[in-house]
């Protein structure tokens, strides 16, 4: 009885340990292209529960889930992405207002997101990979009408397993990925 008692204090002083947190910068679409006065609302991403949280997935195995244990998010994961696909967006200057569904105007486009991977696995070398899998879809919001939808997949080695060096990986993800997925959303709101 008494071990049980002390490995749950044990828990609890683990449980209060700060984690390092970690953002991720956005760059913007192309600031050439058709501009529009348009509205855009992005919804909150669809993810599987072990992604929707702040800690970084890492799946070391096909069937195993586990946390990086010294980082996290600066939020739950689909809010990270919503908010850098609202910035990469609005940094293009070429949508009247985008912005999270929560607020705003009444649209005239909607974009939903799926994320399927944002997490690290360990590669045949045994040197982790970070991967990104996104789908986005475009609706028309007057309508319900599917405007487009597209899959958005990368993968990028990892120079080491720190959580620092895991962020770098998933920063140069977003650096590939998020001007080509702007591009790709304000060609078709």
């Amino acid at each position: 009885m008494a071990l049980g008692g002390c490995s749950a204090v044990s828990a609890l002083n683990a449980a209060g340990t700060a984690l390092d947190t970690y953002d991720l910068i956005p760059p913007s679409g192309g600031t050439t292209g058709r501009q529009t006065r348009r509205t855009l609302l992005v919804a909150l991403p669809d993810a599987t529960a072990a992604i929707s949280t702040d800690r970084i997935l890492v799946r070391p195995d096909a069937a195993a889930i586990t946390y990086l244990p010294d980082g996290r998010w600066t939020s739950e994961l689909p809010r990270v992405v919503q908010s850098l696909l609202v910035r990469a967006i609005s940094g293009t200057g070429r949508i009247g207002y985008v912005g999270p569904a929560e607020g705003g105007p009444v649209p005239d486009s909607a974009l939903l997101t799926r994320v399927d991977a944002f997490d690290v696995t360990i590669g045949a070398d045994r040197m982790p990979v970070a991967a990104i899998d996104i789908t986005l879809t475009v609706l028309n919001d007057r309508d319900q009408r599917v405007i487009g939808s597209r899959r958005f997949s990368q993968s990028v080695p990892v120079a080491g397993d720190s959580p620092a060096a895991i962020v770098a990986g998933f920063q140069a993800l977003v650096d590939a990925l998020l001007p080509a997925m702007a591009d790709w959303v304000l060609d078709r709101a």
